[in-house]
């Protein structure tokens, strides 16, 4: 049972993050005959449900862990830094002008991905594989299509940008990252990665 409330969570969530991947035409189509607000609406309440189900199967899966693997020890360092560069990335999707966001142009997307590979490296239960396996695929192919849609939209122009916004990208996503990993994450997800 634990596993198909984690499974249905984790469908539901990323089913309705994939809709513009799959299905762009119907999306748009959706949107403009319910309205935008009405979308958005409809889209945040499932992606609600879908998050609620996915933390709460998670968490009971979690409890009787199926192993496949025994990452070592040293994948733990190279999951640390993975994840500092998709806290930085991260930042990199908000700060406006910052030469990041510029160069990978789906910093939010290319973020997901490195998360997804750290936790995939540093983690070998069969909850742990499929909950970032799932979110890894979903990533690839949201970048894919991004960048797709940059192509026809001709929106992969360089942008400006300045070294100053640079700077605060990456100042501001590695504290964001010492924060999480030294303090949050124990707190939140119950794992200490350093400690």
């Amino acid at each position: 049972m634990a596993m198909l409330i984690f499974l249905a969570g984790l469908l539901l969530f990323l089913g309705v993050h994939s809709v513009r991947i799959f299905a762009e035409g119907w999306r748009e189509r959706q949107r403009r005959k319910l309205g935008a607000d009405t979308w958005r609406g409809i889209y945040a309440a499932l992606s609600l449900v879908g998050m609620v189900l996915l933390i709460w199967g998670y968490s009971l899966v979690r409890d009787t862990p199926t192993w496949v693997w025994m990452p070592p020890l040293g994948m733990r360092h190279a999951a640390s830094l993975f994840n500092l560069l998709a806290f930085i990335l991260l930042v990199a999707a908000y700060v406006p002008g910052n030469a990041i966001k510029a160069k990978v142009h789906h910093p939010m997307v290319a973020s997901v991905k490195l998360w997804a590979v750290a936790h995939l490296m540093a983690n070998g239960n069969l909850a742990h594989i499929i909950l970032f396996g799932s979110f890894l695929a979903w990533a690839v192919a949201d970048f894919i299509a991004a960048r797709k849609r940059d192509r026809r939209s001709l929106s992969s122009q360089p942008a400006a940008t300045t070294l100053a916004a640079t700077v605060i990208t990456v100042v501001v996503g590695t504290l964001s990252w010492v924060v999480f990993a030294f303090w949050l994450h124990g707190w939140l997800i119950g794992v200490k990665p350093f400690g």
